[in-house]
Formats: structure tokens, sequence, C-alpha cells
């Protein structure tokens, strides 16, 4: 367990989700300063800044995609043998590939959306998985990049390729649209065990859950505890749990999934999940009584080298 008291709070980057980043490490500097240690928000905007990390006991990453949430940063974490929060270099790589980790979900039981990279060849995508399909980069979160098509035509799937390429480099993931409710889990561990917050239903007013909803105040409701049904609410906490250890994450995660008539789905992993005002992960802990200070101090007892 993590002992010390002078904390870096990493956060910003150089990346699409730099904004949002900032953000969620102002509110966990804040919180861990409520809950009594002494935190300081650095803004890291290269690898090559990280010598200002040196005088401190232990990091909270605040860091959202690219090479902040990717593996990048924790494999130097841990080469410099310092504690940080959340999952290591080779759990935080693999939840960042979308491709790898559907694989690695599929081949343990955990369902997911049919789907196919993009290769060139509009045909192949409309046979395999119809007209209605969501187009999406393969590593990156806050829904950067990702274009929901109904009744496609192929031009526009280029289109939605195109934009997915530009957001973040690799390749492109092609999925079938479920049509359903948005539900995600933020999975913790606790006392030694691996458990699931309460279920959260994300409803926006408009549109769907993409960067503007997530980050403007007042443009999503989020009911929580999601009104589901016992027994869809069980699987989908059971699939997060179990999403968070084939992966082999660390701390705390979060899962979002799509509740259609035809079961649940398990769309991605995420990390190191947004910290802000509107972020998921602390209305959760919310809900079961623990305040963003208690949160944030537990993420960081449990700070390890990984």
């Amino acid at each position: 367990m993590f002992n010390g008291k002078k904390i870096a709070v990493l956060c910003g980057g150089d990346g699409q989700e730099r904004e949002v980043s900032l953000r969620s490490g102002a509110a966990v500097c804040t919180a861990l300063n409520e809950a009594g240690f002494d935190a300081a928000m650095i803004d890291l905007k290269s690898m090559n800044e990280i010598e200002k990390i040196k005088d401190f006991e232990g990091v909270f990453i605040a860091m959202h995609g690219d090479w902040g949430e990717g593996g990048d940063l924790q494999a130097k974490l841990e080469a410099m043998k310092i504690p940080f929060t959340g999952s290591g270099s080779k759990a935080s790589a693999l939840a960042m590939n979308k491709i790898k980790a559907c694989e690695l979900f599929k081949a343990n039981g955990i369902k997911i959306p049919d789907g196919l990279v993009w290769s060139g060849d509009c045909e192949k995508i409309f046979s395999a998985l119809g007209r209605d399909i969501v187009v999406k980069p393969s590593s990156g979160g806050s829904t950067v990049g990702i274009t929901i098509l109904k009744n496609s035509t192929p031009e526009d799937l280029i289109k939605a390729v195109k934009v997915a390429q530009e957001s973040y480099e690799g390749e492109v993931l092609i999925e079938k649209y479920i049509d359903g409710r948005e539900i995600t889990a933020a999975v913790w561990e606790k006392d030694g065990k691996i458990e699931a917050l309460p279920l959260i239903e994300i409803v926006p007013h408009q549109g769907f859950y993409d960067y503007k909803n997530k980050y403007t105040k007042g443009a999503t409701e989020y009911i929580v505890p999601a009104k589901i049904d016992e027994k869809d609410a069980k699987i989908i906490s059971d699939m997060a749990v179990k999403a968070h250890e084939v992966l082999g994450c660390s701390g705390y995660s979060r899962s979002d999934f799509r509740l259609s008539k035809d079961g649940a789905y398990i769309l991605e992993v995420n990390t190191a999940p947004g910290m802000t005002a509107t972020s998921l992960v602390p209305k959760a802990a919310a809900a079961v009584g623990v305040s963003m200070p208690g949160f944030v101090k537990m993420i960081m007892l449990k700070a390890s080298r990984n």
C-alpha cells in the first residue's frame, strides 16, 4: 500500500483529450488535497517533461488517450520505480487498442458487437455488418473520431473512416450498430476484491453520447443506479469485472456497454476514466456514499509500481 504524501497529478498531454484531462487533473488535485495529501497538478505536455515528477513520492494519472493512457507513460513510471495509480503499461496498452481488447473479450466469452477492421472494401463491411454501423479509431477515448451511420452509403463510410484516421493514428474498427440503452459500469478494487459500483444509464438530450454531450453540463441525464432489470444489471456488472480481470487492470476502470433486446454488449474499457465534474466514475462512487476525496484517496493508497 502506498504511504507517501507528496503527489504529482499528471494531466494534459498533447492530444485530442487534452482539455478534458486538464479538467480531470484539477478535480483530482483538489480532492487529494482535501483528503490530506500534498498534491500538485502537473501539465505534462510530452514524455520529455517527465523529470517534473522527480521530487514527488507518487503519481495520480489523470491523462486521457494517446501516450498518457495507452501504456507509454505507465512504462516510463515503472522504469522510474515510482508508484502510480491505475493499470500498468501492459494492461493500459491492451485496453487502449480496441481491436486487441475486443479479441480478448470474445475469447473469454464477453459479448461484443460484430466488427471488422477497415480494409478499404465497403461492400465487405455492408455484407457482414449491414448499413447501420459505428466507425471508430482503434485507440483513443471521449468518443473522439467516432461516427454512427444509419442506412449508410459507401460515401458515408469512407468519410467516417477519414474522420477516424484524422483523429488518431492506427487502424479503424467498424462495428455493427447496437440499438439499445447506454450503460456504464465502474469497477474498483476494494478490500482485495474486484467489484462493480452501481451502474449508470446515460441519456443524452440530443444525439448520441459524443464529446459535446459528455462534457457540456446539462446536456446529458445520468440515472444512478440505472433503472434496468436486476438480471441485466448483474450480467453487466459481472462482464465489467471480468473485462477488468482479463485485461489485467489494476485499481479501477470503467467499461461501457449497450443494452439491447438481445442482451448486453461491451464496447470498451477505460483504464484512466474521466474525473471531471460531469464524469461517470465519481457519480458511481457517490451512489455508494463515497465522496470524491474519499474515492481518490482509496485509489491513491492502492498505487503501486505495477
